[in-house]
């Protein structure tokens, strides 16, 4: 992905999108402008054309022109910014009716040409106009991105600062019982434990993968299964998925967490937690599957974790990101999707 200039209210009118938004921006503008002049009945289609062929022009050569000087704009102030932005649409705007005007008398240098000042002043006029309201829509829009990448943010923090108390309690207590017995499996304990921790303090935007992630459940699940014993038993299905493919830090691991805590937690049997992945066609699935006990599952719970994971995975990967669960024969499964390649970073 295409590194852009942080803190600059424009978009970056290189990309393709925004191309294709200013031309239908430009074809809508030349509508209204015929239609100003010749009304439904009367419309003059020949006036159309021009006007859009004018439209598109100035718009084009704006955003041609704002796409290579943005990276000069954005390091001015950000009143500077909008000022010489500004200026420049509505510069080319004049200059590109003068233009015009000369094409249509003609194109002969000299002579005893003159251009149309009353129409030259109305189309500046125009552009100031269209100019100011697109550049306040570009700046409110970035600001309303801003404040929600904050709250999103504030999610991820909260997510990660999410170490439930009884699960403290509970692994310290482990370590504590297996230092006199099993030693070793003490020192395993305190790592897996000190693992979570670093990853739960670590900065929420560090690019991490899934063979990270799937490290960090590893762990979580070593400590639960010196709580649990044989209740618990889990299943990787992650052959053939590459490791190397990028993934948000701290997505796997409260999926993995709600599983036992909502599920095998509950069963005086327990039963088996499966994590299962799968690459296809540039998108990587993962699907977290726990046997679940209606009758005593816990109602309490600040339930964050699943809509903070949606909500990262949506604002880093777009729509075709995904969160589902659904509960069918006592069984609760979580799939998680999105598209990534090889080469991505996050």
């Amino acid at each position: 992905m295409k590194e852009q200039p942080q803190g600059f209210f424009l978009p970056d009118l290189c990309q393709v999108k925004a191309v294709l938004f200013l031309v239908l921006v430009a074809e809508l503008l030349a509508i209204v402008l015929a239609l100003d002049n010749s009304g439904v009945r009367y419309f003059d289609w020949q006036g159309f054309a021009l006007k859009s062929l004018f439209c598109q022009w100035v718009f084009l050569a704006s955003a041609a022109c704002l796409c290579q000087l943005r990276p000069c704009l954005s390091r001015l102030p950000l009143a500077w910014g909008a000022a010489c932005s500004y200026l420049l649409i509505v510069g080319l705007a004049a200059l590109l009716a003068l233009l015009g005007q000369w094409l249509m008398a003609g194109g002969v240098l000299g002579g005893a040409w003159l251009p149309d000042g009353d129409q030259l002043l109305k189309t500046t006029l125009i552009a100031a106009v269209l100019a100011g309201i697109a550049l306040r829509y570009f700046y409110l829009a970035q600001q309303l991105q801003q404040r929600q990448q904050a709250e999103l943010q504030a999610r991820i923090q909260a997510l990660q600062s999410r170490i439930r108390p009884h699960f403290l309690f509970n692994s310290m207590n482990i370590i504590a019982s297996l230092i006199a017995v099993k030693p070793q499996a003490a020192e395993r304990a305190v790592e897996d434990l000190s693992a979570l921790f670093r990853a739960s303090l670590s900065d929420s935007t560090a690019a991490t993968t899934l063979g990270d992630e799937i490290e960090l459940c590893r762990s979580y699940a070593r400590i639960e299964k010196n709580r649990l014993a044989e209740r618990l038993q889990l299943q990787w299905q992650l052959d053939e998925v590459p490791m190397s493919l990028a993934m948000p830090s701290l997505v796997l691991q409260p999926l993995l967490e709600n599983a036992i805590y909502h599920g095998i937690q509950n069963l005086a049997a327990g039963g088996t937690v499966t994590v299962a992945a799968s690459y296809a066609q540039g998108q990587l699935t993962v699907t977290i599957s726990n046997p679940f006990n209606t009758e005593r599952a816990h109602t309490h719970g600040n339930k964050i974790a699943l809509p903070n994971i949606e909500h990262r995975l949506k604002a880093l990967f777009g729509e075709q990101a995904s969160l589902l669960s659904e509960q069918t024969d006592n069984r609760y499964t979580v799939r998680l999707s999105y598209p990534v390649s090889l080469e991505d970073e996050l």
